[in-house]
């Protein structure tokens, strides 16, 4: 695709989200259909209460209608694409779930952790069962061990970083836009990790996410006139797991999405100390909400997280691409 081309699937996603939300907005507010705070969350927090929620809805519409037109009109409509948003859709329709049963029953609890997980690996098996028909080569590298051959090996792999990255960028999901800003970022470097790979499909649904997450963001920024909700935040993570295993760059996601990885550590680390010493390493897990306690706007751990999510992407495009 040429530079001009490139920007086709990023204004149509932009303009598709753009005028879809406000609708839904409306209806959720009519409706009085919002977000309910958890109470262990910063009290500052209970202000967002009745905030719309289920935004992803809108630009996961947005994305697949630009994705499927793109693709076909680029003639590069094919297997990546169909199971890429396969993934999408599905981890959406998993998150959508637990998002409508948080709404609609008025608690912050939605699907159990079992019901998640267990879409999640339907999931991931269908992935894996077109991933391999395609002719997809099953060579994963792991350090000190070297490149390992072996399909079982890279299904539980490929099954752990769908499910993994899902709910990293769930857990990453709590403050407004930041989820937002920092996949548009780790997309974007996809977006030129595919270009210089050839990968005109892959690259098509880069950049529909892109032009998409953009068009959310403006709802989305500081203070948030929507949520994506788990619709949206699972979604993401599911697709951009599956960008990576699409590319071949598995362990890239550790650098292009550190961020996300940083987060999920830091809950990790805080459920591991309290159940060891019954002391926490951070004042509230995930990470994010520590730099709260501390004292920092939403807005300050935005753009600080956004900037360490693009020097790493940047870096890992620099010794890597």
């Amino acid at each position: 695709m040429q530079l001009a081309q490139m920007l086709i699937p990023v204004v149509s996603a932009f303009v598709i989200t753009v005028m879809i939300l406000p609708l839904f907005i409306g209806y959720m507010r009519m409706n009085k259909e919002g977000q309910t705070i958890r109470e262990e969350g910063p009290k500052w927090h209970e202000k967002k209460s009745g905030t719309p929620t289920m935004g992803g809805v809108v630009f996961i519409l947005a994305i697949i209608i630009t994705a499927v037109w793109v693709g076909i009109w680029q003639h590069q409509f094919g297997l990546t694409i169909i199971i890429s948003l396969f993934i999408f859709l599905l981890y959406g329709i998993l998150g959508f779930i637990d998002d409508f049963v948080k709404v609609s029953m008025k608690r912050n609890l939605g699907l159990r952790a079992w019901q998640k997980l267990l879409g999640q690996l339907i999931g991931a098996a269908v992935f894996l069962v077109f991933f391999f028909r395609d002719g997809f080569k099953p060579d994963l590298y792991v350090p000190f061990l070297g490149t390992v051959h072996a399909a079982w090996f890279y299904a539980i792999f490929a099954a752990i970083w769908l499910i993994g990255f899902s709910n990293a960028v769930n857990l990453t999901d709590g403050l407004d836009g930041l989820v937002a800003g920092q996949a548009s970022i780790a997309f974007a470097a996809y977006a030129i990790i595919a270009v210089k790979m050839g990968r005109t499909d892959v690259l098509i649904i880069c950049l529909s996410v892109i032009g998409g997450l953009l068009g959310f963001l403006l709802f989305n920024h500081k203070p948030a006139k929507i949520f994506m909700g788990d619709a949206g935040s699972l979604a993401l993570g599911g697709l951009l797991a599956t960008v990576s295993l699409m590319l071949h760059r598995e362990w890239s996601l550790l650098l292009i999405g550190i961020i996300f990885v940083v987060e999920t550590a830091s809950v990790m680390l805080q459920v591991t100390s309290f159940r060891l010493t019954g002391k926490r390493i951070f004042k509230m897990s995930p990470i994010h909400h520590h730099f709260e306690m501390s004292g920092w706007s939403e807005w300050k751990i935005d753009i600080v997280f956004w900037i360490i999510g693009a020097l790493g992407a940047a870096l890992y495009l620099v010794l890597f691409l």
